[in-house]
């Protein structure tokens, strides 16, 4: 049966975190709460990632909007450093006084830094018989390690993954980067394994199971029916003239064989003539050769799951699965692993999980999860994700912690930082936000042009797709602030314009919206005001745009069936 699936944190099973994850990890996670862990931070690659959102037809867009930055500097955590000196315990200390030492004050001690403070309280939320997996790349796996070494102790550690991302392409003065790291420690030696297996590989199958059974029609390799070393007992009594003891051996019972034969009991050389009655011994045609078992490929569970995986594909421009984030990794990865480490019921924690993969694939596989993000881009594209995978519904079938819930908070957000407001108010309606990067002009106020955002629906004659241009003002609003959006309208064709705004707009704004009129769809048989001026208070109360049915920004995520219980199948 499943545990339980309520979380001493919120009450309901599952729960998705904005915000920094170090802060929230001390704050809202308990001791020795979490089952499992598994973190795909960033790698310290030195890159900008951006996600792919979709356009007016549907289709994935060429612009691109960021979803975060792989830059590290260190006088931005020069502070942390002080603060692990301070709080880590003694091992860690010296581990860090040593990597400043080799590395310098550089933007790599910048990383290790960050992922050192987070993995000492990633290792206090789990259970003794949690696991956790830090997934990373070459860049800086090796340094990681040596983290991990000192936090769960090296004798807890239990294997590097190796994950084939990639095909071979040309790498300038190198050999071509293919490859992933995934690395697998536990908490303590009592840690949950299900010994997972893979299907047989198909070349091995060919090569070994040749022969083929006239009773069956299926092949088989004949195996031996004998162990090394002499027995006194049945086992070493002769079988219809073989005598095992004469070569130094005994006979060895396939015991699960027997079993689906409903032989268990009666000498062993009774139980061999049960096997030769069911067809199941090999005679060579030689006169006096060893009788052997046929061993058929559906008697074995499998090979046992190595360290090596090159069986999960990375996902491709066209999967079903694809949503456009920039790190993005296959469901089937992250079932493996889960599947592997924990159990029905048990909490799944992915702290940097970006579109979500890990929490998907926990729901999927009956577990519980919590899944944590800096940005609202990411949570966004988490929730419609879940919605279309799922049917689930944030507030209803999965708690949000972080996102504003009054204006108070809504002001404290746009304080902090005026683009993720803008992220976040944007998703409250559903809408695309603009391409560009985070903090720059680039796809910002000026060279938009007054857009901040998109909605789009389909209207008549000839399905033709329409925009709902959107503009979000978390500051002072004024008149020629409306009369901007109506221009912008005009430039970009836009039948409908919404304007949010954080503060409440003046009389003059209400009422030159009022006089642009309506949009009247031939679809819908039904007319929609051209300019629509919403508060945040608005959408907190519950009032949203009045446009026809407007497209996900997001690629639509594929449905989900969640697992009844079993383990799927490997070779994913």
């Amino acid at each position: 049966m499943p545990k339980p699936i309520t979380h001493p944190l919120t009450g309901t099973s599952n729960t998705l975190f904005y915000g920094d994850n170090l802060p929230i990890l001390r704050e809202y996670i308990p001791d020795e709460s979490v089952d499992l862990v598994y973190l795909d931070p960033p790698f310290n690659s030195q890159r900008v990632y951006n996600v792919s959102l979709r356009d007016e037809t549907g289709q994935e867009a060429q612009a691109q909007i960021e979803a975060f930055k792989d830059f590290w500097r260190w006088d931005e955590t020069a502070q942390a450093f002080d603060e692990l000196r301070e709080t880590a315990p003694a091992s860690v200390v010296t581990l860090m006084a040593a990597l400043r030492e080799i590395v310098g004050e550089t933007p790599l001690l910048a990383y290790l830094t960050m992922m050192t403070a987070r993995l000492l309280e990633l290792r206090r939320v789990l259970k003794s018989d949690g696991s956790l997996y830090l997934h990373c790349d070459p860049t800086a796996s090796h340094y990681l390690k040596i983290v991990l070494d000192t936090i769960f102790g090296a004798d807890n550690f239990r294997n590097e993954i190796t994950w084939k991302r990639t095909f071979a392409h040309g790498s300038a003065k190198r050999y071509a980067p293919l490859h992933d790291v995934i690395l697998f420690y536990s908490k303590t030696d009592a840690y949950h394994w299900s010994n997972l297996k893979t299907e047989l590989d198909r070349e091995y199958v060919e090569k070994h199971f040749t022969q083929k059974d006239d009773g069956t029609g299926k092949y088989f390799q004949p195996i031996s029916l004998t162990g090394a070393g002499v027995r006194k007992g049945e086992s070493g009594l002769p079988w219809r003239g073989i005598n095992p003891t004469n070569a130094g051996r005994h006979w060895a019972l396939p015991g699960a064989i027997l079993k689906s034969l409903n032989s268990t009991e009666g000498t062993v050389q009774e139980r061999l003539d049960v096997l030769d009655s069911a067809g199941r011994i090999y005679w060579p045609k030689k006169a006096g050769g060893v009788p052997r078992l046929k061993w058929f490929t559906d008697d074995t569970e499998g090979g046992s799951l190595a360290d090596m995986w090159t069986d999960i594909p990375p996902i491709s421009a066209q999967a079903a699965e694809r949503m456009g984030y920039p790190t993005q990794k296959p469901l089937a990865l992250l079932e493996r692993i889960i599947q592997a480490s924990s159990e029905e019921g048990d909490v799944v924690l992915d702290p940097f999980c970006g579109c979500g993969t890990a929490v998907v694939a926990a729901q999927k596989l009956n577990r519980k999860w919590l899944g944590i993000d800096i940005t609202h881009l990411s949570i966004a594209l988490m929730k419609y994700r879940l919605q279309d995978s799922f049917a689930l519904v944030g507030g209803k079938d999965y708690a949000i912690l972080g996102e504003p819930e009054d204006l108070a908070s809504a002001r404290q957000l746009a304080k902090d930082d005026r683009y993720q407001f803008q992220f976040w108010a944007l998703s409250l309606i559903g809408a695309k936000p603009l391409g560009g990067e985070i903090g720059s002009k680039q796809g910002r106020k000026g060279a938009d042009k007054g857009v901040d955002g998109y909605l789009f629906f389909v209207d008549a004659p000839g399905e033709t797709t329409y925009k709902t241009i959107v503009q979000v003002k978390s500051g002072h609003v004024q008149d020629s602030h409306i009369r901007d959006l109506i221009g912008a309208m005009e430039n970009e064709k836009a039948p409908i314009g919404v304007f949010l705004t954080l503060e409440e707009p003046t009389r003059n704004m209400l009422t030159t919206a009022a006089s642009a009129g309506f949009y009247s769809s031939p679809t819908w048989q039904k007319k929609y005001p051209k300019i629509q001026i919403l508060t945040i208070a608005d959408l907190f109360s519950g009032k949203r745009v009045e446009t026809p049915p407007a497209r996900n920004p997001f690629k639509q995520a594929e449905r989900i069936k969640r697992k009844d219980g079993t383990q799927s199948e490997l070779g994913l």
